[in-house]
């Protein structure tokens, strides 16, 4: 009997899997029948979980508290426009593109990490801080005497993600259904999803991923144990970072035009809260935060107008207004009833479950 419980618990899992892969494909049809905004949104969670798994490996795995994770979006989207845009009048192919903002948001992150080696807490947040706002100010103000990132006007005429004569950006018909841009930008963000979560997996049970959290435990056990604190701490920097630009240049590629107004603090912020909400170094709880955080406030900006003046006739309190209160209360209710987040992981569920023992 032994050996039937198991095969049919594996059963069961597989299946599961399947029924989230058929959800899943079929997602941005069933979005796109309530409006083609609903598949723009999807596509913008997709990055914004993009984004928090990357963050998740500087905060979650390695314990560095960073606030500065826009400035590396920032640098992957302006090096997509600028090799992709009439700017410079360059035209690379995108899957050469990706790479390269993927190696230069890299080499930021090591820029960052190395002044920063032995700072932690509320130090490194505040240098970090610094970083993203000095990012953005150069992309703000490059435009003389050399023109170099069109300052505050942005890039506009980027060109879309292609692979050949095959364009994301227009509509296509197959197999009886209509494929539109944003549609067919789900399914490439979805398989670079998928490729980012299978790194990150990897990543945590490698020894890599166990120096981090020895790192994020005891920084000085962890030299004491012999390892390499300053090149596993850049190593985060830089792996970290390298999320930030792939999702930077697919932003750029799907909006088509880019400003430093897309990449200010609140951005960082709310990345930040993503990984807080699901959990901090758990993979699945940081998917979780971002879907969560990513899908609800657009919700609420549909529903609370309507229903105000339902209730009252009119408009009397703004979205934007109820939205940040709500998401705020959120925030506060976590803290005090799931400080580790709806999905912690393993060790951090431990540690704040486990009663402090009192001095002898």
């Amino acid at each position: 009997m032994r050996p039937l419980n198991v095969f049919s618990h594996a059963q069961a899992k597989w299946i599961g899997v399947a029924l989230i892969a058929i959800a899943l494909i079929g997602l941005p049809f069933a979005l796109a029948s309530a409006g083609t905004a609903w598949v723009r949104i999807a596509n913008l969670a997709i990055l914004f979980v993009f984004l928090s798994l990357g963050l998740n490996i500087v905060v979650g795995f390695a314990g560095l508290l960073d606030l500065g994770y826009v400035a590396f979006y920032a640098v992957g989207a302006y090096a997509y426009a600028l090799l992709a845009s009439p700017h410079f009048n360059l035209h690379l192919p995108p899957w050469v593109i990706l790479p390269i903002g993927a190696l230069v948001a890299c080499l930021f992150g090591v820029l960052l990490g190395a002044p920063t080696l032995k700072l932690r807490g509320d130090y490194l947040a505040i240098v970090t801080l610094g970083f993203g706002e000095i990012v953005r100010i150069f992309l703000n103000n490059l435009s003389q005497p050399v023109n170099i990132t069109n300052g505050p006007q942005g890039i506009s005429r980027i060109d879309p993600f292609h692979l050949g004569a095959f364009s994301f950006n227009r509509t296509e018909t197959a197999f009886g259904l209509v494929f539109s841009g944003p549609i067919k930008y789900y399914y490439l963000l979805l398989a670079l999803l998928l490729l980012a979560i299978v790194i990150n997996l990897r990543l945590q049970h490698s020894r890599i991923g166990r120096a981090w959290e020895a790192v994020r435990e005891d920084e000085v056990a962890a030299r004491a144990m012999g390892i390499n604190t300053t090149r596993i701490k850049l190593l985060a920097f830089a792996m970290g970072a390298s999320f930030g630009g792939v999702a930077g240049g697919m932003f750029a590629a799907i909006q088509g035009f880019i400003s430093p107004e897309s990449f200010v603090l609140v951005e960082s912020v709310m990345v930040l809260s993503m990984v807080v909400l699901g959990g901090m170094g758990n993979v699945w709880g940081v998917v979780l935060g971002a879907v969560l955080l990513s899908f609800v406030p657009e919700l609420l900006r549909y529903t609370v107008e309507p229903l105000q003046k339902s209730l009252f006739g009119k408009s009397i309190i703004e979205p934007e207004v109820i939205r940040m209160l709500l998401f705020g209360l959120a925030l506060v209710l976590m803290m005090l009833y799931r400080p580790a987040g709806l999905l912690p992981s393993a060790v951090r569920k431990r540690e704040l479950l486990q009663p402090k023992r009192s001095a002898p």
